[in-house]
This record gives C-alpha cells, sequence and structure tokens, in this order.
C-alpha cells in the first residue's frame, strides 16, 4: 500500500511539473508562416421566397443583370422581381504554405435583407487579399444551422439563419511563395510578449545547440541563428525547438467582465494584509390593494379599491473580514467566498483593494 501511495504521489508530481511547461511550439509563431485572410461578393440562388428584395437593394439587382449578362441573357430593362437570389460576402483564411488545388472552408453572410440562406447555392466567387489578388474559387450548398419560422401572428428564430458555412467550398488558385528551408536565421514571435519568457526560451535554445544560437531581441521577439549542424536544412531546426519545452511567466492581473461578472485571476495575484466587509441594503415595497364595498341596498355607497403599502428595509450586517499579506490565490479567493457575496459584488470590492494600493496585480476590464 505505501509503495502504491508512493507511485500515485510521484506521478503527481511529474504531471505537476510537465504541467507547468509548455511547447515553444504553443508559445512562440514563426515568422512568416500565418495565414492570410481572403474576402469576396458573390451571389446566392435558390432560396425559397427569403431572400433579398430586389427593389429594396440595388446591389443586388445590378449583380443579378450584370451575372445574366455575361451568360448571353439581357434583362436590364425588364421589371425584375425575385426573392430567391441574396447578395453576400464570403470570407475564408488561407493556410501557410497552401499550394493550388488545396480546399479550404468559406464562411457565407448576407449583405441585404435576406430572411436565411438555408438551401442556397454560392455561385463561382472569386476571393481577393489584401493587395486586391485572386487566391481562392469558392463555390457549393450552404450549409445553415440557424432556422426562421413566421407565422401570421407570431415567429420565430434560432441562430443566425443568414450567416451560412460551405465545407471545402474554396480551392486554392494562387499560391504564397516563402523559402524557409534555405533561409539562415528566423524569429520566433511570442504570443504573450514577456521578458522572462523571452529569456527562457532562448536558454532553452542555446542550452540545447550552443550559446549563440538564439538572441533575445525584445519581449515579443527572439532571435535564432541556424547552427551548422543544420546547414540548409532550418525545417529540421523549427521542428527540433518547436518540441522544447519552457515555463512561461506572465505578470500578474485580474481580468474582470462587467457586463456578464466574470472574474478571472492568475495564480500571482497577490495582496498585502487588509480588512474588507461588505453589508448590504434591501428595500422592499409590497402593494396589497383591497376592495371596499358599500352596503346592501345601499343607494349612494359605490365599491372603490383602497391602496395598502407595506415598506420595510433589511441590512444584512457587515464583518469585518482579514485577508493577510502575501495570500495567494487560493486564498485570497477563500477570504471573498468567506463574505459570501456575488460575483459583482467581488469586482466592487477587487476594484477597492486596487484603490487602496494593497493589490499587487493590475485589473484589466473588459
Amino acid at each position: 500500500m505505501k509503495q502504491f501511495l508512493a507511485v500515485i504521489f510521484s506521478l503527481a508530481a511529474i504531471f505537476s511539473t510537465s504541467a507547468a511547461e509548455s511547447r515553444i511550439k504553443d508559445l512562440a509563431d514563426i515568422e512568416g508562416v500565418r495565414e492570410n485572410m481572403l474576402i469576396g461578393y458573390g451571389l446566392v440562388v435558390g432560396l425559397d421566397g427569403t431572400g433579398d428584395r430586389i427593389r429594396n437593394t440595388p446591389f443586388t439587382r445590378e449583380s443579378l443583370i450584370s451575372m445574366l449578362e455575361r451568360m448571353g441573357v439581357n434583362v436590364r430593362s425588364e421589371n425584375l422581381d425575385t426573392d430567391n437570389i441574396a447578395a453576400v460576402m464570403v470570407t475564408a483564411n488561407l493556410p501557410a504554405f497552401a499550394t493550388q488545388g488545396t480546399r479550404v472552408d468559406v464562411s457565407v453572410s448576407a449583405l441585404g435583407d435576406a430572411e436565411s440562406l438555408r438551401g442556397g447555392v454560392l455561385l463561382v466567387t472569386p476571393l481577393h487579399g489584401a493587395d486586391g489578388e485572386v487566391y481562392a474559387i469558392a463555390q457549393g450548398p450552404v450549409a445553415v444551422s440557424g432556422f426562421a419560422a413566421r407565422g401570421a401572428a407570431a415567429s420565430i428564430t434560432r441562430g443566425v439563419p443568414t450567416n451560412g458555412r460551405i465545407s471545402n467550398g474554396g480551392v486554392v488558385e494562387r499560391e504564397i511563395i516563402y523559402e524557409i528551408a534555405s533561409r539562415e536565421n528566423i524569429k520566433l514571435a511570442l504570443r504573450n510578449p514577456d521578458f522572462t519568457t523571452a529569456q527562457r526560451i532562448a536558454n532553452q535554445i542555446n542550452k540545447k545547440f550552443s550559446d549563440g544560437t538564439a538572441i533575445v531581441g525584445d519581449p515579443g521577439t527572439v532571435h535564432v541563428v541556424r547552427p551548422q549542424s543544420y546547414a540548409g536544412d532550418m525545417v529540421a531546426l523549427i521542428t527540433d525547438i518547436e518540441t522544447l519545452r519552457v515555463k512561461p511567466d506572465h505578470a500578474a492581473k485580474v481580468v474582470i467582465d462587467e457586463a456578464s461578472g466574470v472574474i478571472v485571476m492568475g495564480d500571482d495575484v497577490r495582496v498585502s494584509t487588509v480588512a474588507i466587509a461588505q453589508g448590504s441594503l434591501t428595500v422592499s415595497i409590497s402593494e396589497t390593494p383591497q376592495v371596499s364595498q358599500p352596503s346592501p341596498f345601499s343607494e349612494r355607497g359605490r365599491t372603490v379599491v383602497v391602496p395598502r403599502t407595506t415598506a420595510g428595509v433589511d441590512e444584512a450586517p457587515a464583518q469585518l473580514q482579514l485577508v493577510k499579506e502575501g495570500v495567494r490565490l487560493s486564498d485570497l479567493v477563500d477570504g471573498l467566498n468567506a463574505l459570501g457575496v456575488p460575483p459583482r459584488d467581488m469586482i466592487a470590492i477587487l476594484q477597492a483593494i486596487k484603490a487602496a494600493g494593497a493589490l499587487q496585480a493590475d485589473i484589466e476590464v473588459m
């Protein structure tokens, strides 16, 4: 039994140590290895009367006329009145190193007054990059998760029926050339810039390879020079670097979302000795009107409503809770929970502790 417990505690210690460390792959990105955003304008057809109203959306009308003219159909002088077509914006992300013919997912969003894109088909739509060049072509049936139903006197909507997605609906037509295998150096861009984390990454890389391989440029950048042992093979060097484990560091911070009452505190949050008291004042007012009726067979009496109001004040007693200096996050949470206050009151308490100079952390309000 003792041996079994010893093994369990050993595994727990190993798990705790490894959980505190993260791969460099999860802490930093390689400069130049990123996605590119694409956007396009197109038409969705085949809608069951839930498309744009042509008379209210001139851009849909002009797009429809232009599309038909390219196919040899002249309807510019006709009075078009259809609600089975919708103008949409199409977006997609072009993955790094995507080659011609690679399939990508695309998102479709209604641009006009269409009610739903369910059952529609996106026509051929060029997707442009920030430089105006076409990098992909999108087309296919639109899958919509939301729905809308309407009756004579009521309607119901679930989700967003004017947004849809086409799985593998885009085809890459143009590649973005980026040579990385023959590079002499690269940059690691930290996702959460921090001096300590950047230095730890550089130290770990230098320990693995040789001193001078990695140099910290700033809190968000680590410069890596390719060693002689990896001549002409930067990809292999990146592979070995990404698997190295580093314990990241970050500044103590308390993140508050006042709209939803969410509080997130880091493990490094500390407080100085401070006493906290929190009380609540409740004012209750109840109305119990009564009906006063005249006596039977009364000639001048009438029935009236007599108002009756009851008011009361309930103030909960406030007790001082002592939070000692240097306590960790768990002790701080226990101290706040001992007050029995809801999250929104905790937000006010944390802000008051910060104003008193007793909270050694930054408060970020979302």
